[in-house]
């Protein structure tokens, strides 16, 4: 949840994080990873922005992470193949403090080579830079300040002056979000309008997963109960391949299962369907 926030907001606002990241106000674009001929390591952290002379790279991190330095330097290498042109800004941006040696890493190194890139620990950062620009309010409340619900309340001014309505529903659903890595769910509640967060495309998109995964852990357990009354109980094993299927492989167990007499028939559907 947190990635794709931040990365909503990247590509949202890339002018705003162009002005923070890079120093100039850019335009940019987002770049497809399939755009650098390889398979992306982690497609859902990864944020590539591109303008005429310069590729943006992002990643946003909740916790340390021991790959990140390769993860860059791979990156680099891929977009100067492809664009071998463009300046390239690689920057890491951990949301959460930690006192982790990783959090500090800013370069890859392997005899021969070093790579470098930057790192952001936000709660380092200023607080007044990010109520300053519409795109970078909500990571405001992450920063270095005092009094973080404070800071939320200041960030709520700001989001109602935000005049498009929009931008200002979907600027409220991503603070509401990120605060909650780090104010109570209550204290964010009374601070930012529901209301408005509810109208934004992120909190649609947000409900529909959540409504996706409640459909799934449903189904789930109404499959159990079936195949309890039909093939006596499932093993543990079982019930772990089960609860890793999709909606859909659900659905269609559902459907088989009425043709089942005995434990092996589930074995082997599982086996048919590759599920793990």
């Amino acid at each position: 949840m947190f990635d794709s926030t931040c990365k909503f907001l990247a590509e949202s606002f890339s002018s705003d994080f162009a002005s923070w990241l890079i120093g100039e106000p850019i335009p940019l674009t987002e770049l497809s990873p399939s755009e650098l001929s390889l398979e992306p390591i982690r497609a859902d952290a990864l944020i590539l922005l591109a303008s005429e002379e310069y590729i943006l790279h992002v990643e946003f991190q909740t916790e340390p992470d021991p790959n990140m330095p390769y993860r860059m330097a791979d990156y680099r290498l891929r977009v100067y193949r492809r664009f071998p042109q463009k300046q390239m800004k690689q920057v890491v941006i951990y949301l959460t403090p930690s006192q982790s040696y990783y959090v500090y890493q800013t370069a890859f190194e392997i005899p021969g080579t070093r790579h470098e890139f930057d790192v952001i620990r936000l709660w380092e950062q200023p607080t007044q830079l990010f109520l300053e620009s519409t795109g970078l309010l909500p990571l405001a409340v992450l920063t270095n300040s005092p009094d973080q619900a404070q800071t939320l309340r200041q960030v709520a001014v700001r989001i109602d002056a935000v005049p498009e309505m929009r931008v200002q529903s979907n600027v409220a659903a991503s603070t509401g979000i990120l605060a909650g890595l780090t104010l109570d769910r209550d204290v964010i509640n009374q601070v930012l309008r529901k209301e408005i967060m509810q109208q934004s495309v992120i909190y649609q998109e947000w409900k529909e997963e959540f409504l996706q995964e409640g459909r799934q852990e449903e189904g789930q357990s109404l499959i159990l109960r079936q195949l309890t009354r039909r093939i006596g109980g499932v093993t543990p094993q079982l019930r772990s391949q089960i609860q890793s299927l999709s909606l859909d492989q659900i659905e269609s167990l559902g459907e088989a299962l009425l043709d089942f007499t005995e434990s092996a028939d589930l074995v082997n559907w599982l086996q048919e369907h590759q599920a793990s």
